[in-house]
């Protein structure tokens, strides 16, 4: 992608993402499902995930899998009001670029 990724909008993904498992989802899938929507590594998202759990947007748990414990990140409701405020931001942010590139409001 041509354009950059601003951290809030980083945040705005990555809770989109997680909020959409109810009962949390696991890093690996985080950063696979970001990936549909912009080009994001490893090494640049597990500091957002911590960044939003230090922040109580995102709760976290450890649950054994295959043998190895694996990190879940579930959305609280503080991140869940963050996520309302940027849905509404980006729209608004949407309507204003989409008017200016494509002439459509």
């Amino acid at each position: 992608m041509v354009f950059n990724t601003g951290s809030a909008l980083l945040d705005a993904i990555v809770l989109a993402v997680v909020s959409k498992e109810p009962e949390g989802t696991y890093g690996y899938k985080i950063t696979q499902d970001v990936r549909v929507a912009i080009e994001v590594s490893e090494s640049t998202l597990y500091p957002v995930l911590r960044r939003l759990q230090k922040e109580d947007c995102l709760e976290v748990y450890d649950q054994e899998f295959g043998g190895r414990n694996r990190r879940y990140y579930k959305i609280t409701e503080k991140g869940m009001a963050q996520l309302r405020l940027y849905q509404a931001e980006w729209m608004s942010y949407y309507k204003k670029i989409n008017l200016i590139l494509e002439g459509v409001s």
